[in-house]
């Protein structure tokens, strides 16, 4: 009796399985078809408007990322190198916009002291 449930269950596992992964294709081939049949619709109205069908394209240049990454790290690195020490008494609000304004009390922190392991 046993074997024959477990025989039961596995072919109900098996078809659950194969029907979500139906399921799943089938809406993955509706998107697709959904995308072409805009985009034909699309490039058929340029053509019968007379003007340039145009491709969907995506508007990014690898380049503009890399420099806009670039650069923000010599923002954030820029300070920390050409700026003079601070003095002792320097005041919060210097610091604060020297921090941007992220982290306030970060002048009161101190390192943690290293204990016995037990």
């Amino acid at each position: 009796m046993n074997d024959f449930v477990a025989g039961v269950v596995r072919l109900l596992l098996r078809v659950v399985v194969i029907a979500m992964g139906l399921v799943l294709f089938a809406s993955l081939l509706v998107a697709v078809m959904v995308l072409a049949l805009v985009w034909a619709l699309r490039a058929g109205w340029a053509r019968l408007t007379g003007r340039p069908v145009t491709p969907w394209v995506m508007r990014m240049d690898p380049r503009t990322g890399f420099s806009t990454v670039f650069r923000s790290t010599e923002r954030w690195s820029a300070g920390r190198r050409g700026a003079a020490p601070a003095a002792p008494d320097a005041s919060e609000e210097t610091a604060a916009s020297r921090r941007g304004g992220i982290l306030p009390g970060a002048a009161e922190v101190t390192d943690v002291e290293a204990r016995e392991v037990r």
